[in-house]
């Protein structure tokens, strides 16, 4: 193929760290933009796309291996227009390729994700990691490449075929629904389809690798009977106790390579910690065991340790990778722990963390993990934790992604939100509170929500999931710290909602916005992913905020979303629907709190101790909307409600209990 333009690294401009990674690779790495395309167009050249994000331990070996080697690099720069996408501030183009790779390969994707689209932007051909030279049983990259262009300039007419036919697959609409009315058969199912497939050994569900799954374990917790769950707990206990937790320093990787929670990738994410963190304080809730307050509280100190800007905001992850290899930051050699304790610190662990058998990682290393019954005495665990937790601060450091991410830092100010309200620590409600005012500052403009910051700079519309996972957080803040201004941000996200991403006619939720630019395919995702489905968490939280302002827009909109999805509502992967389903069929209690602050403050928090439905505190002073706005009173009230309507105020606890606990 002759060169038809020559093109230049354009990388060093984006915000995107993952993009930085790859900005003095010799190939000729354009952003995804209007000129990259146009360039393709123009040049009738196809575009090699690779998709990827900071902490992928893959990307970094194919970057290594394939792009930063000069010849590979002349060969793509030759033969293709070269596309670099962080899928973590793009997510429409990570689910629009992801679903054409499965289409056309019969398998699912990952990362890097890599493919050859025509100029229009429809892919041809493609798969997941390539290694330089032919192994694994698959293809080298080089040769790969020569084939690919060879097979765009010889057969274009079957090419254009086959495009056709993807397109069609892609923007195929969803089954309809039969017109039945809504019921609880899909949480029936639901809940069968995952005792089926738990692991009754381990926790967690099939087989390995093994991942979290948080949406189904909170489904699963809020089922209502005990085998549902037991189920819950007996996962978050796997996961505790493995080495996906970090032991030392809080927080869990992404997922387990085995079926027991023993060996993670050793990824760290910012969405994976908030919705376990979330998990977690809602077990301690339920149980007042002790170990899961401490998971909790492990989780929420990394997060404010490691994760938190001094702005503010979350950072979106911790590569799997020190000084190039792979887990080199968690793992030990064990005479390096026994020099670190004293004698008696080391007879406490050695056992507990499996230091008296063989190494568990690369037949070399240990990687920690609860591998016996706990020493009796606890403190002397936690001195040697922190002991080596002060030591391992003086490794290299896994990278960094310090890109702040509107949806994962509203899944984060929920759930830090949350676990503050349950575990009572106003230190975590104030680093929620400290994210959320970041949000509102750097990533509200005008009205419009943008979908990611780095080093001051904020752009990119936000996508639904931002909009959605926002509005939930702005509801759980307000549960555990009442101000009226989140109440008017929460009607500004909900009508944006329905103004820019709901489907008028066919009902749900787009996942880009009516606006936004023109892509081969428009999705409108009900299937949880590694975080969960936008569909899902907007038609939760605007049953929620319809209740309580009695919007009937809100509710309305949430009914017709599951009627959309109503025929894969009892498939594995809807938690999150199923959570808004379960909702519109028995709408939550709420109980509203008004009085004097202090008293109103105490009233939530002995309730929270045996309830997690809504509750709001709304002391003395505050201006609120209709039904909101209870009277005023020098002790305080509360009223139960049930969808919009509420009982009489009551204003002794005892009877609020009785009201509440009927079988108590």
């Amino acid at each position: 193929m002759p060169d038809l333009l020559s093109l230049s690294n354009r990388l060093a401009g984006e915000t995107s760290p993952y993009l930085q990674q790859h900005k003095d690779n010799p190939v000729a790495w354009q952003p995804w933009d209007a000129a990259a395309l146009e360039a393709a167009r123009t040049a009738g050249r196809p575009i090699l796309l690779s998709i990827g994000y900071a902490a992928c331990h893959w990307c970094h070996v194919m970057a290594h291996e394939s792009f930063e080697d000069a010849a590979v690099a002349a060969m793509m720069n030759r033969l293709f227009v070269n596309i670099k996408v962080d899928r973590e501030e793009r997510p429409d183009l990570d689910q629009i390729y992801q679903s054409a790779h499965q289409l056309l390969t019969g398998r699912a994707g990952g990362w890097p994700l890599t493919l050859f689209l025509t100029p229009d932007g429809t892919p041809f051909y493609g798969g997941t990691y390539f290694p330089k030279t032919p192994r694994y049983n698959l293809p080298g990259f080089a040769d790969l490449c020569e084939r690919v262009a060879a097979l765009f300039a010889e057969r274009g007419d079957e090419i254009a075929r086959q495009n056709d036919a993807l397109r069609a697959a892609l923007n195929q609409a969803p089954a309809a629904g039969d017109g039945a009315p809504l019921d609880a058969a899909p949480l029936t199912a639901a809940r069968r389809t995952l005792l089926q497939s738990l692991d009754r050994e381990y926790g967690g569900f099939g087989g390995a690798p093994k991942f979290p799954h948080a949406p189904d374990l909170a489904f699963l917790l809020d089922c209502g009977d005990d085998e549902a769950a037991a189920a819950a707990l007996l996962t978050l206990d796997g996961m505790a106790a493995g080495g996906l937790y970090d032991q030392i320093g809080g927080g869990f990787c992404r997922y387990s390579v085995d079926a027991r929670w023993e060996i993670p990738h050793f990824e760290k994410m910012l969405y994976d910690n908030a919705m376990l963190l979330a998990l977690y304080a809602e077990a301690w809730r339920r149980t007042r065991e002790p170990g899961y307050e401490r998971v909790a509280a492990a989780t929420a100190a990394w997060l404010m340790r490691d994760m938190q800007a001094p702005q503010g905001g979350y950072y979106s992850s911790l590569d799997a990778d020190a000084e190039g290899e792979e887990g080199r930051y968690y793992v030990w050699q064990r005479e390096d722990i026994r020099a670190l304790l004293t004698a008696a610190e080391w007879r406490a662990v050695e056992r507990f963390w499996g230091l008296d058998r063989p190494p568990n990682f690369e037949h070399r290393h240990w990687h920690l993990r609860q591998a016996a019954a706990a020493p009796a005495d606890a403190a002397l665990v936690a001195g040697a934790a922190q002991k080596l937790l002060n030591a391992r601060a003086q490794r290299v450091p896994p990278g960094r992604d310090e890109k702040i991410l509107s949806a994962w830092n509203a899944l984060g100010v929920a759930a830090m939100a949350r676990a503050a309200r349950f575990c009572e620590r106003p230190d975590w409600l104030a680093s929620a509170r400290r994210a959320l005012d970041f949000l509102r500052a750097n990533l509200w403009r005008d009205g419009r929500l943008l979908a990611t910051c780095k080093d001051g700079r904020a752009h990119l519309g936000a996508y639904l999931d931002d909009h959605a996972y926002l509005l939930a957080a702005l509801l759980e803040m307000m549960q555990a710290d009442f101000r009226a201004a989140d109440l008017a941000w929460a009607g500004e996200l909900a009508e944006t909602l329905l103004a820019r991403f709901e489907d008028k006619e066919g009902g749900g939720f787009f996942f880009t916005a009516h606006d936004h630019e023109a892509l081969i395919q428009r999705p409108k995702p009900g299937f949880d992913n590694a975080t969960p489905a936008g569909n899902g968490v907007a038609a939760t939280a605007l049953q929620r905020l319809g209740y309580l302002l009695g919007e009937a827009r809100y509710l309305e909109a949430a009914r017709r979303t599951l009627e959309l999805f109503r025929p894969q509502l009892a498939q594995p992967g809807c938690a999150s629907l199923l959570a808004a389903l379960a909702e519109l069929l028995a709408p939550p209690a709420i109980v509203l709190l008004r009085g004097p602050s202090a008293e109103v403050a105490q009233w939530q928090r002995r309730l929270t101790r045996e309830w997690h439905g809504i509750t709001l505190a709304l002391p003395n002073g505050l201006a609120l909307p209709a039904p909101l706005a209870k009277p005023e009173s020098p002790q305080v009230n509360a009223w139960v409600c049930s969808g919009v309507s509420c009982l009489a105020p009551v204003g002794d606890f005892d009877e609020l209990r009785r009201i509440m606990f009927p079988a108590n």
